[in-house]
């Protein structure tokens, strides 16, 4: 490993490019800047939709190559992709066919990062663990770095780490891809089909996963979700210690549910960690988070912290976050549902049926389950966006949805699916937005969603 500073110097003088300019890349590019290497920024974005952003950058002497032929000519010593861009585009596997670096912003910060590395990975719960943990550290007392796929990018900071600093990471199957380094502590919290616009099969969705822990060594740790079967199967490829968390069977060894409170058992004996009664947070998927965070802490965190940020932690926005109480409905904002199973996970979190809205970005995930879960948990189905059509088709295809009595309601966007939603709640109801879709068709991403359902609903 070498230190930032190091590589740095290695790179000062060399051509590089950096493929997109987003909020991860943005950083890296002008680190590179100062550091002297040649860059090119290559994005598809025209020109005059981030005039501002490019004006800029070729301020600080960056070469901008923009538009539908941004791969074209890619002939750099290191090529900087960004997560967005699968590494099996033709134009990247002919550069590393010619010998070129192909690496990422993220594989950077493992390269040079000197402080205990936390990962979190799987299909669901990746935020709130990974924030869970994070929490967990600095009420000990620890210096704690949050990055990764939320929060802002940690290689401006990496100068600054020390080793006794710990950084927490949420990991995509995206930053994973091409990863040839694995974290200390790594966490799967589940597998399920997800991104499969992008990964086109399940097999290489779980492939990626995989090196969050395929690079371990001996003396690190792997926490694996023992009620989800494929998260349970890796264990098989594990190369170092495996602690199972599980909700559904009480382990011999591992982190599980007695008596109404989350314990552990491992080679110092068992305890009792956290009475369930004092998570703050709905639902027991947020149990199952807890129990992973928890697997992740086990002898650097004293079982005194992790109640008291029980005790306090409300959650992260947009994950089943309370919105507002008007006229005796309950609005809770879910935008983070962008696939079946956490939209699935959300509604098991009540303990009434709901009035759902739904719909988004289609990702190439079935939604058969989902229609069955919908009939048996949800009153009321406002659906928009590209999918809406396909969640109507799998709900009215589910065995017991003529006995369910579901009202489906189509609309043209969220502005009016909310409408819908506030005409259809009555006194003592909750109403959800938990879209099981991407974003992409209507907003640029899931938090620009769920900060335009807030709005609207505010404004009821």
């Amino acid at each position: 490993m070498s230190t930032i500073k190091e590589y740095l110097e290695e790179i000062q003088g060399r051509p590089v490019a950096v493929i997109g300019m987003g909020v991860s890349n943005t950083p890296l590019i002008k680190m590179l800047l100062r550091a002297g290497a040649e860059v090119t920024v290559r994005d598809r974005v025209p020109r005059e939709r981030a005039a501002e952003q490019v004006q800029e950058l070729e301020s600080l002497g960056a070469r901008m190559i923009l538009g539908e032929e941004y791969l074209q000519d890619l002939h750099e010593d290191v090529i900087f992709r960004t997560p967005g861009l699968s590494p099996n585009t033709p134009e990247l596997v002919n550069a590393v066919q010619r010998g070129i670096e192909l690496s990422s912003e993220m594989e950077l910060f493992f390269q040079t990062c000197p402080s205990r590395l936390i990962g979190v990975t799987g299909s669901d719960g990746k935020t709130t663990t990974t924030t869970i943990i994070a929490e967990f550290l600095k009420e000990a007392g620890r210096n704690v770095y949050v990055g990764g796929n939320i929060g802002k990018p940690l290689l401006p900071d990496v100068a600054d780490m020390v080793e006794e600093d710990f950084a927490v990471l949420e990991l995509s199957s995206f930053q994973l891809m091409t990863m040839e380094q694995s974290p200390h502590i790594a966490v799967v919290t589940n597998l399920s089909p997800n991104h499969l616009d992008y990964h086109h099969t399940i097999e290489e969705y779980v492939r990626a996963k995989k090196n969050i822990f395929l690079h371990q060594g001996p003396e690190d740790r792997l926490i694996l979700n023992y009620d989800n079967a494929p998260t349970r199967a890796l264990a098989r490829e594990a190369v170092c210690p495996v602690t199972f968390f599980s909700r559904q069977e009480r382990l011999e060894e591992g982190v599980y549910l007695r008596d109404g409170a989350i314990w552990l058992t491992n080679d110092q004996g068992s305890r009792e960690v956290l009475p369930l009664e004092l998570i703050q947070l709905p639902g027991d998927h947020n149990v199952e988070n807890y129990m992973a965070a928890i697997a992740a802490v086990d002898g650097l965190v004293p079982d005194r912290c992790v109640r008291a940020v029980a005790r306090r932690f409300q959650g992260v926005e947009h994950r089943i976050e309370f919105v507002r109480e008007l006229d005796g409905v309950r609005w809770y904002n879910d935008s983070i549902g962008t696939s079946p199973s956490r939209t699935t996970a959300c509604l098991e979190s009540f303990d009434r049926k709901v009035v759902l809205i739904a719909g988004g970005y289609d990702k190439g995930i079935p939604f058969t389950q989902l229609g069955m879960e919908i009939v048996d948990r949800v009153k009321a189905l406002i659906l928009t966006g590209d999918t809406a059509s396909a969640i109507r088709s799998a709900a009215e295809q589910a065995p017991s949805f003529e006995a369910s009595g579901l009202v489906i309601r189509e609309e043209e966007d969220l502005a009016a699916a909310v409408r819908a939603a506030r005409e259809t709640a009555r006194e003592g109801d909750v109403v959800v937005l938990s879209p099981a879709c991407a974003a992409f068709d209507q907003f640029k991403n899931f938090m620009e969603r769920g900060q335009a359902f807030k709005r609207l609903v505010q404004a009821l």
